[in-house]
């Protein structure tokens, strides 16, 4: 069972929770606080003193007092005119990611909000109740508007109770009208108090929701990075010298010296490097613990940036002993420049595999291995090899190049320019997802085609071994997949590869 309390939530609880099931609750302390913070909200409509929100309209409309007669109408407004999302359905852990953050967020008891609107959506998660949300459609600044007004669609309802305003969402695998998986599930939805609407809404909530689950498994893809790169050094009868810890020692980064111990260690025992008897290697291989270790460092400080970012509050205005106190919580730069980083980090990971790839299928530069790495050499021409798994290698390097671009950087005005500096968060975790999948891939290939020459090598070698680590890491990849004798069909390789680096079975 995991508590929250608004203060303590991990990356790990957030990716447990996102992929497979796991109770979820409040503690009492977190209820608390809420129903305190629910208190001073009251307190303000009370007195009919002017809040942003409360009793105000949205955006360029702040100026616009509301009755108090129309406050349940102006929390439903919010959500119906502000779910218009378009595009692919986020994928239901990402929702669900952010169902639990944002639980954490009103949690915090700074959001005016009664407890049962964390307790709704904890309910939702525990019952397996998943709104559908378009993926597109979001700035990340006045938090991600759009993504968390389709999910109150289905958490929240009015006197009309209609279906066709209630969302979609997927209960036991079906796709439902909102109002039908809630009731299906036994949840009751509920009808929003002031303040409520904009809780819910306000807040970067799936920008860090994508950047959680990028992390973890960014960091699965760095130590298999590292392995991909051990095997191509032995395959390619590296030189050691470049991985001496006195080297690494002497420029002092973390990340460049944990990559290069790390690579001692699955190289231990080998004979197969330093066997090509030169004194340096290409930068691709010789370099490589001073570029995967700066993604390493990245790695760590974006994760630093997104634990604060998952227990912070970050709607507006936020409650502080009976007063309001408007301000940018919600405004996602942060989550933004985060996911840029770790984008452009991960993006050098991937171009320098590319690159390593490139080599091992190249006999100008793989050091006596046959061309295109093909099974019988004498059979070269008719079969072409590992050719084409490295063109689609280079075409998924190509694809980060262009979206490692940052998206923090680029703004456009809206509200008549009330929001006049959008930090597009939305947009930056979206391409840092995609770039996670695509170094996943490139690193497939890179075990693909590093097995194969390690193989090759061998064979034409049979004196020489490999290292400790690379030799285990060798016999995983081919417990799946086997040597290549003759031109076939890759894709299912791949695939089970790629299967093997998500789940860091070959680390």
């Amino acid at each position: 069972m995991l508590t929250l309390d608004g203060h303590s939530l991990t990356l790990a609880d957030i990716v447990r929770v996102a992929r497979q099931p796991q109770p979820v609750t409040l503690t009492a302390e977190a209820r608390e606080r809420m129903a305190h913070s629910r208190q001073w909200v009251d307190e303000i409509v009370a007195r009919g003193e002017p809040v942003y929100g409360i009793n105000t309209g949205f955006g360029v409309f702040a100026d616009k007092r509301i009755s108090a007669h129309d406050t349940q109408h102006l929390q439903r407004n919010l959500i119906l005119s502000h779910a218009v999302g378009v595009g692919e359905p986020f994928p239901a852990e990402v929702t669900r990611a952010a169902m639990l953050i944002r639980a954490n967020t009103l949690a915090l008891g700074h959001s005016g909000v009664r407890p049962e609107m964390a307790e709704t959506l904890l309910a939702m998660l525990n019952a397996g109740v998943t709104p559908i949300i378009p993926s597109q459609g979001s700035l990340g600044s006045s938090g991600d508007l759009a993504p968390l007004s389709h999910l109150a669609l289905t958490l929240s309802t009015d006197d009309a109770d209609r279906d066709e305003d209630s969302g979609e969402a997927l209960f036991h695998g079906q796709r439902l009208s909102g109002q039908a998986a809630m009731s299906a599930a036994g949840i009751a939805r509920v009808i929003l108090q002031a303040k409520e609407a904009l809780a819910l809404t306000n807040g970067a909530t799936f920008s860090a929701a994508l950047a959680a689950l990028a992390i973890e498994d960014a960091e699965k893809l760095i130590a298999t990075a590292e392995v991909a790169l051990a095997l191509s050094l032995e395959a390619l009868l590296g030189a050691s010298a470049a991985f001496d810890p006195r080297l690494h020692a002497a420029r002092g980064h973390t990340g460049q010296q944990t990559v290069a111990a790390n690579v001692r260690v699955l190289i231990a025992d080998s004979t197969l490097m330093d066997a090509g008897g030169r004194v340096q290697d290409a930068y691709s291989l010789r370099c490589a613990p001073q570029v995967i270790g700066p993604a390493r460092d990245t790695l760590d400080f974006v994760r630093g940036l997104v634990e604060r970012e998952v227990n912070a509050a970050t709607d507006n205005p936020l409650l502080f002993e009976g007063q309001a106190i408007s301000g940018g919580n919600f405004h996602g730069e942060p989550m933004a420049m985060a996911m840029d980083f770790l984008g452009i980090a991960l993006t050098e990971v991937g171009a320098i595999a590319e690159r390593r790839i490139a080599r091992l299928v190249d006999e100008k530069l793989n050091f006596g291995l046959p061309s295109m790495l093909v099974g019988s050499p004498q059979a070269a021409g008719l079969h072409s090899g590992l050719m084409m798994p490295h063109y689609t290698a280079a075409a998924l390097t190509l694809e980060n190049q262009t979206l490692a671009t940052p998206d923090s950087i680029r703004s456009l005005p809206t509200s008549a320019n009330q929001e006049d500096h959008n930090a597009n968060a939305a947009n930056a975790a979206r391409h840092a997802r995609r770039m996670v999948e695509n170094v996943a891939r490139i690193l497939a290939i890179e075990l693909f085609t590093a097995a194969q020459a390690v193989d090759l090598r061998l064979r034409a070698r049979p004196d020489l071994r490999l290292g400790r680590g690379t030799a285990r890491a060798f016999e995983r990849v081919r417990a799946r997949v086997p040597f290549i004798e003759r031109d076939q069909l890759y894709g299912p390789a791949i695939e089970a590869l790629m299967a093997m680096v998500r789940a860091e079975e070959v680390v």
